[in-house]
C-alpha cells in the first residue's frame, strides 16, 4: 500500500517580509491568522487520511511555509531544488535529512541550474516544467535526470504569466488540468483544459480518489468542480494569498 505523507512546514514569524513578484505588497500580513490558517490546513490534510510530517522550522525564512518549492517527488527519488530566487536557498535547511529518514533517495539540483517545485505539475507518466521565471531548462534536464528510469516523460513549458507554473494551472484527478486561462499561453498543452472562473480556483490539492483542496476565494470554482462529481474541501488561506501562495505550496504529498 502506498503511504500518504503530507510534508510541512509552519509559517515563519517573519511571514510577512516574503517576496512578492506579481502582486503589489499588502498593507499587511497577520501572522497570528497565517498560523491558524495553516493549522487549519493540515487539519484538513489529516481528516482525510493523510499523515503529516513537519520539516524542521526555517524562521529565518519568510518563504519557508511554501515548502513546495524546495523538493520534487516520485516513487522513491526526492529531487532537492535550487530555487530560482536566490533568498529562498537556505529553505532547503534539513529537507534532506527529513527526506531520507522517510526512504527517500535525495538527488540535488547543482549550480547553475535553478528549479521551484511550483514549477513541476506532475500527473501519471507526464511532469511539467514551466521554464522561463524562477525554473530554467538546466533544472527542467536536471529534473528529468534524477527521473530516468521511472518511466516520466519531462516536458519543459514556456510563457506561463505567473509566479510558477502551479499558479496558474493544476490536474484534477481523472487527468484534466484545470487553469486561469489569463496566465497560461496555450492551454493546449493539456489533452484536456478545464478554464476556472476565477484566479484561485486554478489551484487543486489531490487528496485522493475524487476528493480535493481548494482555496475559499474559489467558491464558483468549487460549485463547478463539484457539479463534475469532485468532493471539495475549502480552506481559507488569505494571508498566504497575499504573498503569491496556493493551496499547492503548502505541503508536498508523498506517495512514494
Amino acid at each position: 500500500m502506498h503511504r500518504r505523507l503530507a510534508l510541512v512546514r509552519r509559517p515563519s514569524p517573519s511571514l510577512a517580509d516574503g517576496i512578492v513578484t506579481h502582486l503589489e505588497r499588502a498593507a499587511s500580513v497577520d501572522a497570528d491568522l497565517a498560523l491558524r490558517q495553516w493549522q487549519e490546513y493540515v487539519a484538513v490534510l489529516q481528516r482525510s487520511g493523510w499523515q503529516v510530517v513537519e520539516a524542521p522550522p526555517a524562521d529565518d525564512c519568510p518563504d519557508g511555509v511554501f515548502v513546495e518549492d524546495q523538493v520534487v517527488v516520485h516513487g522513491d527519488v526526492a529531487v532537492l531544488c535550487r530555487s530560482g530566487a536566490p533568498e529562498r536557498r537556505p529553505e532547503q535547511a534539513g529537507l534532506k535529512e527529513v527526506l531520507e529518514g522517510l526512504g527517500y533517495r535525495t538527488v540535488a539540483v547543482e549550480a547553475p541550474a535553478t528549479l521551484d517545485g511550483g514549477d513541476v505539475l506532475k500527473h501519471g507518466p507526464d511532469a511539467w516544467v514551466g521554464v522561463g521565471g524562477r525554473s530554467d531548462e538546466a533544472g527542467a534536464a536536471r529534473l528529468a535526470a534524477a527521473l530516468e528510469g521511472h518511466r516520466v516523460t519531462v516536458r519543459p513549458v514556456r510563457g506561463t504569466r505567473a509566479l510558477h507554473l502551479k499558479s496558474a494551472v493544476t490536474m484534477l484527478p481523472l487527468g484534466s488540468a484545470i487553469g486561469w486561462e489569463p496566465a497560461v499561453a496555450d492551454p493546449s498543452v493539456w489533452r484536456e483544459f478545464v478554464s476556472a472562473p476565477e484566479e484561485p480556483g486554478a489551484h487543486v490539492v489531490l487528496l485522493g480518489g475524487m476528493s480535493l483542496l481548494m482555496s475559499a476565494a474559489a467558491p464558483r470554482t468549487a460549485n463547478l468542480l463539484r457539479g463534475a462529481g469532485h468532493d471539495v474541501t475549502l480552506v481559507d488561506i488569505s494571508e498566504f494569498e497575499k504573498l503569491e501562495g496556493c493551496v499547492t505550496c503548502l505541503s508536498v504529498r508523498l506517495r512514494g
